[in-house]
């Protein structure tokens, strides 16, 4: 144990999944806040939790709480997060970290500045899955890779007024979904040097459909497709000349993959058991850098989650989606 004392900012279905998960893990949770006290309390009770706050406010000034989970609507997740930096608290921020490079930028430089601990929680980067991934790529099992192609599809609602759909909040395929292939593709081929994208748009002005066409720097090209509308296979396939990594549905969760020659022969079967979600890996990992007194990820470094963001700014004004008060 690292004696981290853990806080929740928000008490919505992402927040009981990972409070879920840190419970698995033996975790310490000692405080959660909601701009309802009521809804505070009902989740304190449901995982017996010692403190409940009406307030946002009152959960980052808890003495007790150490490091704060942001799991609020991305839409005020740089608002939130400020909010926690500037109690002094370490912070993991659910993805998307924000709506955009700027407001990325500014929380990663007000951590540093405070020496805090800052991270995104693309849970998925932290799972045993994607750790043998890596391993597979890093030692050459796949030969030069070549291509990368993943996708997130779901039919989700067509409910004008749900948080999706409007852009207010945000909304839109992208930020929700398509941040899970993005991420993964950057994961393991690095930044791309041209981006290429297109949309299907509602009236609104939120996208339901985004696919990505990217170059990389070793010549690898990546494809993703996002969709709020429609369920597609949710894989994810890493191409190279020797083998290839197949990963099977759903793809961003703790699942199967297989290392696949090119004649068809399976050099390997991945298998694992995962207890919950899986989503106590972050939170370990989180644990872990700031016991040895890290403040970034080697999984997932903050300027890359800024990187990110500023590559997603460049596919919204591709695609030509902008929200109130940001630039498209």
């Amino acid at each position: 144990m690292t004696g981290l004392r853990w806080g929740i900012l928000g008490t919505g279905s992402i927040a009981h999944t990972f409070t879920s998960d840190l419970r698995t893990a033996g975790r310490e949770v000692v405080a959660v806040g909601s701009r309802s006290v009521d809804s505070a309390r009902d989740f304190a009770g449901t995982f017996g939790i010692a403190r409940a706050h009406g307030s946002y406010q009152e959960l980052v000034a808890d003495p007790d709480v150490d490091i704060i989970y942001v799991a609020s609507p991305h839409s005020h997740h740089y608002d939130h997060a400020k909010l926690v930096l500037e109690a002094g608290k370490h912070a993991l921020v659910e993805k998307a970290f924000t709506l955009d490079g700027a407001q990325a930028a500014e929380l990663r430089d007000l951590a540093a500045a405070d020496g805090l601990f800052l991270m995104e929680a693309m849970w998925t980067r932290y799972l045993p899955t994607m750790i043998r991934i890596r391993e597979l790529v890093a030692g050459g099992a796949l030969g030069e890779i070549r291509a990368v192609t993943a996708d997130h599809t779901q039919s989700i609602t067509d409910d004008p007024h749900h948080r999706l759909n409007d852009p207010a909040l945000g909304g839109g395929a992208l930020l929700d979904l398509g941040i899970y292939p993005i991420s993964f593709i950057w994961d393991i081929l690095g930044a791309p040097t041209s981006i290429s994208a297109r949309a299907r748009l509602q009236e609104v002005g939120t996208d339901t459909e985004v696919a990505t066409v990217m170059t990389h720097a070793s010549g690898a090209i990546s494809t993703s497709l996002s969709s709020s509308r429609g369920v597609g296979s949710n894989t994810a396939v890493i191409i190279g000349t020797k083998a290839r990594i197949e990963i099977d549905p759903v793809w961003y969760t703790a699942t199967t993959f297989r290392l696949v020659a090119t004649d068809g022969t399976v050099i390997e079967d991945y298998r694992t058991p995962v207890d919950g979600r899986g989503m106590q890996y972050e939170a370990l990992a989180a644990e872990r850098y700031i016991a040895e007194g890290r403040l970034d990820s080697e999984l997932e470094p903050i300027d890359e989650t800024v990187a990110i963001m500023e590559g997603l700014d460049e596919i919204r004004r591709q695609i030509g989606v902008s929200y109130p008060g940001l630039e498209a």
